[in-house]
């Protein structure tokens, strides 16, 4: 049966050809984004930075809020309809949002990786993308079988479906669904499918189409148990990420335990974290994560 891991282990993503972090320090770090330098707020960073000059082509100034807030400053032209970039074979469109992101999250390319090799000798895997976003891990995954992507965001799922063809991928077996992620779920549950891999990135607060509420703590262990009962034994994954929230990996992954008590393989909890570019390049922390994989 599924145990708890007791140590936290590391999933540490490295740079690619279109995305590197270049330097971190005194509450910021500096990114590159295909051309493009930016600076984004990061708490974590709490070491100085290893170079004097910040060189960027915008920077991401936080709001007095802590929970949001801020605005772009541009220092040089940047696309303000987004640019495109690529990791492996998906391609995808960057773009400053009003969110201090950038339409996608490079730390989980470790993940992307991770979900495929998990995936491997199955195939036409079945998986399914909570909270897909712009669709970046919905097309890694597209590569072992048919996807389930879900969003609330009909902004966001356009998004997605333009990714995909800007990928070449437009003809591969995707579902996007427009829903609110509890419900949908919920639904599968009774339609008694099933899946072979669930990722979910879920925000700690937001609304479903249908003004749907979701707060974190409260929400997340129902969705967990609705996505343990589309899982079985020769499932493979279910993986789990939670940002920007004062929790422990270790309460994430006893939640998951609990859940997954009943099915073969381990829950592991950690951090994902990226390593700057260069020599002595230090890890920076983004977000804490747990999952379930078969042994």
């Amino acid at each position: 049966m599924a145990g708890l891991a007791a140590n936290p282990i590391v999933m540490e993503g490295a740079a690619w050809p279109d995305y590197g972090l270049v330097d971190s320090g005194h509450g910021r770090k500096l990114e590159r984004y295909g051309p493009y330098r930016f600076i984004r707020p990061e708490p974590q960073a709490m070491w100085a930075p290893r170079l004097a000059d910040w060189d960027a082509h915008g920077e991401f100034v936080p709001g007095s809020d802590e929970d949001g807030g801020g605005r772009w400053q541009f220092h040089r032209d940047v696309p303000r309809d987004g640019w495109p970039l690529s990791w492996n074979e998906v391609a995808f469109t960057a773009q400053c949002t009003p969110f201090r992101h950038l339409g996608f999250f490079p730390d989980m390319a470790p993940v992307w990786d991770w979900m495929r090799a998990m995936l491997e000798g199955k195939p036409d895997a079945q998986t399914m993308n909570l909270f897909g976003y712009t669709g970046v891990g919905s097309l890694a995954l597209s590569r072992c079988g048919p996807v389930t992507h879900v969003d609330a965001s009909k902004k966001s799922v356009a998004q997605a479906r333009e990714n995909a063809a800007l990928s070449g991928m437009e003809d591969r077996p995707i579902r996007w669904m427009i829903d609110d992620a509890s419900k949908f779920t919920a639904r599968e549950v009774r339609r008694e499918r099933r899946y072979d891999g669930i990722i979910l990135d879920p925000p700690k607060f937001g609304r479903g189409p249908k003004n749907e509420t979701w707060r974190l703590e409260e929400s997340l262990p129902g969705l967990i148990g609705d996505c343990r009962q589309l899982l079985d034994a020769d499932s493979r994954f279910c993986f789990l990420t939670v940002y920007a929230v004062r929790m422990s990996s270790l309460a994430i992954g006893g939640l998951m335990a609990e859940a997954f008590a009943g099915l073969p393989g381990t829950v592991e909890h950690g951090e994902l974290a990226v390593r700057e570019e260069g020599e002595g390049g230090r890890l920076l922390p983004t977000a804490i994560f747990a999952r379930w994989r078969t042994d």
